[in-house]
């Protein structure tokens, strides 16, 4: 769906889609300016300790997606659920994105103490410092497996706030453990104020103890508050309680999901891994470098993703379905607006900040993370388009678009191109990266056929 004038909306719909996205987005720019001072610290530390933390960080992403992916799937109903005021529904979407990112922190905690070695090998191949990046990374993704749990309950109660329209109480509450964050690292990695010099080690204590801050006050909170600003809580005691109706009828749309989320984190997952064997802990460190950068600006995704919850799954939710035709429309038109607007100030901030926050390590490894970020913002409007298609869809359970649009171009280009650039040619990193994200091309041609049908024009609120 091109950007044209006619499926812009007024002023008073993208003010109030502001009121929704800016406190998502807040709180996305603020853990994104702290992981950007983590790295900054780590980096102090030289290349291979900025590479063992990113690497590790590589592998949390994945639990990262799931969780997301899960509490996606439960958010499609919460927000519709909401739309037609059904305080019972509501508490059900709740129980399943408990129940579920619970048992996926139980998984990646035992495979984070039982297998942390291949994990780390699988990431590191080819590259020539890869024993050193993994006798730092051991320790530290064992440590990191205990922020699992609170993060998994934090993500479960923080996008319900969201899909109910008060994205305020997680920016504040996460804002908090931000700042703790920020605090023991300054103490523990250096060893300021006479506290300890922990390095690496201090890093990953001073998380575990803000995602604990973090759930904690969630959790404290949101009981206090259960009868009023929190309709969809429940108590843990009653998590399991849930309509087995309805359990399957989200189970059937979030399988839909984690095909779309496995293809797409397992591809990125496989590209990294490429990527990183063309050299040593200058390529690790300068391509992670440059993603903290971009995440800054990442942002915007998430507010596209609460928007379209809030705006076009509560008029489906209440059965406006013309209203969410036509907010589709705008939120569309507006994601490729905005994602143009960040490509350019996003680029030219990267150009300032890069050689500043990341100024301890090599010049080999900057000029690789300027390169990628370069790349990066060139695909912006293409992604910030891809993004509107794939939440306005998941908003009304058309979640099959985000499975074939995923699983078929990465399965048959994304995949076997990453591996044939690999094995066949000695490109550059970051020229293997732009060169694969051509691919989405093809992904935005698939999901503008699909969208076009409008299956995701549903109310799902009705229950037999």
């Amino acid at each position: 769906m091109p950007l044209t004038i006619k499926h812009l909306g007024p002023w008073s719909f993208y003010r109030n889609a502001l009121t929704i996205a800016l406190p998502v987005m807040l709180q996305q720019l603020v853990m994104s300016m702290v992981s950007l001072i983590d790295n900054f610290m780590v980096a102090g530390l030289g290349d291979t300790s900025m590479a063992a933390v990113n690497v590790t960080n590589q592998i949390n992403f994945i639990f990262i997606v799931i969780v997301n992916a899960v509490c996606g799937a439960g958010g499609i109903y919460l927000a519709q659920f909401n739309g037609a005021k059904d305080t019972e529904g509501m508490r059900h979407a709740y129980r399943f994105k408990v129940i579920f990112v619970c048992g996926v922190a139980m998984v990646y905690f035992i495979l984070c103490w039982l297998i942390p070695r291949r994990m780390l090998a699988m990431m590191t191949m080819g590259n020539i410092a890869q024993d050193e990046i993994i006798d730092v990374g051991v320790r530290y993704i064992r440590l990191m497996s205990f922020t699992l749990f609170p993060m998994a309950i934090s993500a479960a109660i923080g996008t319900s706030y969201r899909e109910i329209g008060l994205p305020k109480i997680p920016l504040i509450i996460s804002s908090a453990a931000t700042v703790v964050n920020t605090l023991g690292n300054w103490f523990l990695i250096y060893g300021n104020l006479g506290a300890p010099r922990l390095e690496v080690t201090g890093a990953a204590l001073a998380t575990i103890l803000a995602r604990i801050v973090e759930a904690v006050v969630f959790l404290l909170y949101v009981h206090r508050s259960r009868n009023g600003r929190a309709p969809f809580f429940v108590e843990f005691h009653r998590i399991f309680q849930v309509s087995r109706r309805l359990l399957a009828q989200i189970l059937a749309k979030s399988g839909m999901m984690f095909l779309s989320e496995a293809s797409w984190v397992s591809s990125e997952t496989i590209m990294t891994a490429l990527y990183n064997g063309r050299g040593g802990t200058e390529v690790v460190a300068g391509m992670a470098a440059g993603w903290t950068i971009a995440n800054i600006f990442f942002l915007l995704f998430g507010g596209i993703w609460t928007t379209s919850t809030v705006l076009v799954g509560g008029s489906l939710g209440a059965g406006k379905l013309d209203e969410a035709r036509t907010r589709g429309k705008w939120i569309t038109s507006g994601a490729t607006a905005a994602g143009c607007i960040i490509a350019v100030t996003g680029a030219a901030a990267a150009t300032l900040l890069i050689p500043l926050v990341f100024s301890n390590l090599t010049d080999d490894a900057r000029r690789i993370s300027l390169g990628l970020v370069y790349v990066i913002f060139f695909y912006m409007p293409l992604w910030s388009l891809l993004n509107a298609q794939f939440a306005i869809s998941r908003a009304g359970g058309d979640t099959a678009l985000g499975m074939y649009v995923d699983v078929s171009v990465n399965t048959l280009i994304f995949v076997p191109g990453a591996f044939i650039l690999a094995l066949l040619t000695s490109l550059h990193p970051v020229t293997m990266f732009a060169l694969l994200k051509l691919s989405d091309i093809f992904k935005y041609l698939i999901a503008r056929h699909w969208f076009k049908k409008e299956r995701w024009v549903r109310n799902l609120t009705h229950r037999n």
